[in-house]
């Protein structure tokens, strides 16, 4: 059977993700995981991030593809590190909030907006268990958010405002492309 993403309705979607034990850094078992992670995101056209739960693990894990950073940038400049989030903790968030289109791997079909904090600074840890922080804007802080949110087992169409089905939200989707 294909590797696929969870959609909404799976009861792992709304379960708060368990963290990641100390004992399971630097295991095959993670390693296996965030591939996994990796291959599904890497797959879709328009995801730029996936969270454990959204493969089916209860697990405190997102990642960010490459496709989320500025295309101007070489990929290699950014350290493999600094897109695995392993028992990510929001640290800061940003007084002034903004409305941002906002679609979900998990929610197919259905674009939205949000309101969230223009800027995130999140601490986390790599594979191998070394705490890193990230100070972020625009489109990576709303990521932060948006996955974040997908490990307490909230869906951004818990706070949407102006969902819309694909057919009515080419626009949004022009806008979401356009971040990148």
């Amino acid at each position: 059977m294909k590797d696929s993403v969870v959609q909404m309705g799976a009861l792992v979607l709304r379960d708060i993700a368990k963290p990641v034990a100390k004992q399971e850094f630097g295991t095959k078992e993670l390693a296996a995981t965030v591939k996994k992670m990796q291959k599904l995101v890497a797959a879709e056209e328009f995801g730029v991030a996936i969270a454990a739960p959204q493969i089916g693990v209860s697990k405190r894990i997102f990642i960010l593809a490459d496709k989320a950073f500025d295309p101007t940038l070489a990929p290699d400049k950014i350290a493999t590190a600094k897109k695995i989030f392993i028992n990510p903790e929001i640290i800061r968030l940003s007084r002034k909030k903004e409305e941002m289109a906002e679609g979900c791997l998990s929610v197919r079909g259905k674009y939205g907006t949000v309101i969230r904090h223009e800027k995130a600074s999140i601490k986390a840890y790599d594979q191998e268990g070394h705490v890193f922080v990230y100070h972020a804007t625009g489109l990576i802080a709303q990521i932060f958010q948006h996955e974040y949110d997908h490990l307490d087992g909230i869906l951004y169409v818990d706070k949407a405002e102006k969902l819309r089905n694909e057919k009515e939200s080419a626009q949004i989707k022009k806008e979401i492309s356009n971040k990148k």
